[in-house]
């Protein structure tokens, strides 16, 4: 069934998302800020600055009026960088009302409060109808319809029934979950990982290197999910071990080529000024390390990460450290 639905983030990947709610048969409409890319999208139907030359659905519209996007619909998709969650929120609230259906598409943890982005939502606006999509989804590749899997998180079955038919199409498959606080940190944590990874490759290791750090990786993942109580299927699944894959092994993903960067530079201020773009890992690694010191879950490789991007660390250090930690049975969750 057709459904109205607003899409707040006229970047990469909010665009992505209104192609693909617009492909599964649902009237969007996309917000953004930027006057200039909306009237980009409603003219020439690109997004060149995020995009590329990829068109966009002629009938999908955007606009800055952000009265008209929340009069649009009941359904508001939040695809905004993690970190100005809680300020654009507040900003908006006057704006809210009650019972609509809110879609959290962000991978993050909040610096401040070690919050998971569905309970900054809920407690910003007091929302009760909170969802997520998450998996691995790189917007470069499912902006060109590539077959590809999510997981929509819901308190409720049914509200995870209603997410996965909104985002239903021939190319986008959509499985449910009530185990959002899982999806969500695995979402989160993995983006920390890709980082290793990519520092590892900027510092011309192999894949044997890679490999370590995506299995240990895993495993600091699925410990830390664990620790909370979350469904122990949610971190070998697509929101976790599928994300954790994605965003490891390809170059479209912005927390490796941000890695790859500081890895070979081995300058955090060189490579914010060579990867401009937002890179959740960067920001969320501190607040994961102090969510695994809260549940007493030793996780070393992010601990490495969060060191490394604080500059208290070089990555040969980091990865010399890790290298001599006392090794103990592999079990998957220990």
């Amino acid at each position: 069934m057709s459904q109205r639905v607003t899409v707040f983030g006229a970047g990469a990947w909010g665009s992505t998302m209104a192609q693909v709610l617009h492909d599964a048969g649902n009237k969007v409409l996309l917000w953004g800020r930027n006057e200039d890319v909306v009237t980009e999208i409603n003219t020439l139907h690109t997004n060149n600055g995020y995009l590329g030359n990829h068109v966009l659905p002629a009938d999908l519209r955007a606009t800055s009026d952000l009265v008209e996007a929340f009069e649009w619909s009941s359904i508001f998709i939040l695809a905004i960088p993690a970190q100005q969650l809680r300020k654009t929120l507040a900003e908006w609230k006057h704006l809210y009302r009650e019972n609509v259906i809110v879609v959290s598409t962000l991978k993050g943890i909040e610096i401040s409060t070690q919050m998971r982005m569905t309970e900054v939502i809920a407690e910003a606006w007091r929302a009760k109808r909170i969802a997520v999509i998450t998996g691995p989804n790189l917007a470069d590749e499912l902006v060109m319809r590539q077959p590809a899997g999510a997981v929509a998180a819901a308190s409720t079955q049914e509200l995870a029934d209603e997410i996965r038919d909104l985002f239903r199409t021939p190319y986008y498959r959509t499985y449910t979950s009530t185990d959002v606080m899982g999806c969500e940190l695995a979402g989160a944590i993995k983006s920390v990982i890709a980082l290793s990874v990519g520092i590892s490759i900027g510092m011309g290791f192999g894949e044997n290197t890679q490999a370590m750090l995506i299995t240990r990786g895993l495993n600091e993942v699925a410990r830390l999910c664990a620790a909370h109580g979350a469904e122990p299927l949610t971190a070998a699944g697509l929101a976790g071990m599928g994300d954790l894959v994605a965003s490891c092994g390809s170059p479209l993903s912005r927390n490796r080529t941000f890695g790859e960067v500081l890895g070979r530079t081995g300058s955090l201020e060189q490579t914010r000024l060579q990867v401009a773009k937002t890179v959740e890992g960067v920001a969320t690694a501190g607040a994961v390390v102090e969510i695994a010191h809260r549940v007493g879950v030793e996780v070393p490789i992010i601990e490495s990460v969060a060191d490394i991007v604080s500059g208290s660390i070089t990555p040969t250090a980091a990865l010399q450290r890790l290298m001599e930690i006392t090794t103990k049975a592999e079990d998957f969750i220990r």
